[in-house]
């Protein structure tokens, strides 16, 4: 059988296996060759010839036979040639017996195949709100002693948290080849828990996730609740700690604001260093546009941007970074295909939808709701007349944010706050913004608002 031919049937093994369980497990084989009734396949682990032959070996030899009929068993080992790995191991299969595998061992990017090409340190835009996250990560990636251990990074949708991740492996694989690196998502973890579990092979679980030198977890948040795979992630954890093997994690909240997370595995979590990505600011926004421009333009060198456009794009679209790019690819395409230069008039016609789904208003109301929930008072003790600390000071802040995050008057503003003058709000929001400055509390309570009412 020829490479060719093999190629087409890897293509029918992606349809029957899942896209996931192909770029995972099938993607890094290559067939070595056929001798007999044997396939030989080239891995780039042991544990991978492992666990395609305990896993898809029948798949495999099914989608063989209808090619190479001969064929009854597989064969996978480790070239001889390939760096910093065990000696080359073989598992046979048969069409009719599953293969007994030795134990699998952990291997250096067993996730390698689910690594995004795109994200690296290289084409990460720093800025002021992720920039600590950026030096954290980047410390990580090269491979050195680090002081914190785990590096928990969070933040919302679309502000780079796997960006990031993605890009310490990249760079771990580079400047640390002999580090056993795992990569993946707590979902995979969970699943692969799960499976072990149902298959009666938690010491094999057990081994390959507690022998790793990194271990990778993207999307923590998907655990809560799940109390079995929260205990063996929670032992897995330690016993990494306990050797001192670096872990990095993320999720979309801090792990103390992580509903449904034991109270120990919260605390494990925080014990490292715990870094936000901030929402972008408007300047990150700018520069992540230039950085695309520059991509989109080796795709379509005869395009130009109109000035103007990227910071009108930066000021509209504000809430998440994928649908940004996803614009400005929009944007490009649209524009090679009618033939037209890219400026403000295409790119309101182009945008139009997205523009005005970016448009989400903002209501005071919204504004007083949660910042009552926020300080756990009653609204109608906010926007009433009592004069004391713990009404007021809410009310300020609420005046504040209404005035930042709406496009009401002063007067407006007032009306809504029990019909208060519009003197009253401007002293309000001067007095808020002088205790932003002297008071760090004020100025995280104002954060944390901001965050959640721009969700």
């Amino acid at each position: 059988m020829t490479r060719d031919e093999w190629a087409v049937l890897r293509t029918q093994l992606e349809k029957t296996l899942g896209q996931n369980n192909f770029s995972t497990w099938i993607k890094p084989m290559t067939l070595d060759c056929i001798n007999d009734d044997i396939a030989t396949f080239h891995v780039p682990t042991n544990f991978i010839g492992n666990y395609v032959s305990q896993n898809f070996s029948d798949a495999i030899l099914h989608i063989l036979k209808s090619e190479e009929p001969s064929v009854r068993r597989l064969s996978f080992s480790v070239p001889a040639n390939v760096k910093d790995r065990p000696a080359p191991s073989t598992a046979a299969v048969t069409s009719s017996a599953p293969a007994t595998a030795a134990k699998p061992e952990a291997s250096s990017f067993v996730q390698t195949a689910s690594l995004d090409k795109r994200f690296t340190f290289e084409r990460f835009v720093v800025g002021k709100p992720n920039e600590l996250a950026h030096a954290a990560a980047k410390r990580v990636g090269e491979g050195g002693p680090v002081t914190f251990n785990p590096l928990f990074l969070y933040g919302g949708v679309g502000l780079g948290k796997t960006h990031l991740m993605h890009a310490i492996a990249w760079d771990l694989q580079t400047n640390r080849p002999d580090l056993n690196v795992m990569y993946l998502s707590a979902e995979q973890f969970m699943y692969r828990f799960v499976q072990s579990l149902r298959e009666r092979k938690m010491m094999d679980f057990k081994e390959i996730f507690r022998s790793v030198d990194v271990l990778m977890v993207d999307d923590v948040q998907f655990i809560a609740g799940k109390d079995s795979t929260q205990e063996e992630f929670f032992h897995t954890f330690n016993a990494l700690v306990d050797q001192n093997k670096q872990i990095i994690i993320s999720a979309d909240r801090a792990p103390g604001e992580i509903t449904g997370l034991e109270e120990r595995v919260k605390s494990r979590l925080q014990c490292g260093l715990v870094v936000d990505l901030h929402p972008t600011d408007y300047e990150l926004r700018l520069g992540i546009l230039q950085s695309k421009v520059e991509m989109q333009q080796l795709n379509y060198p005869d395009l130009e941007v109109a000035s103007g456009v990227l910071e009108f794009l930066a000021h509209r679209i504000s809430t998440n970074v994928r649908v940004l790019e996803g614009a400005l690819t929009r944007l490009f395409a649209f524009a090679s295909l009618v033939g037209r230069e890219i400026n403000m008039e295409l790119t309101q016609d182009c945008l139009a939808d997205v523009l005005r789904a970016s448009e989400r208003k903002i209501t005071v109301e919204e504004i007083q709701r949660r910042v009552s929930e926020h300080y756990n008072i009653r609204m109608s003790d906010m926007i009433g007349p009592k004069r004391l600390r713990s009404y007021a000071r809410p009310r300020q802040v609420a005046m504040y944010l209404s005035k930042h995050l709406t496009s009401r008057s002063l007067p407006e503003i007032g009306r809504r706050f029990g019909g208060r003058d519009h003197t009253t709000v401007m002293h309000g929001v001067k007095r808020i913004e002088e205790l932003k400055v002297a008071d760090g509390q004020i100025a995280e309570d104002l954060e944390l608002l901001r965050r959640a009412l721009e969700a």
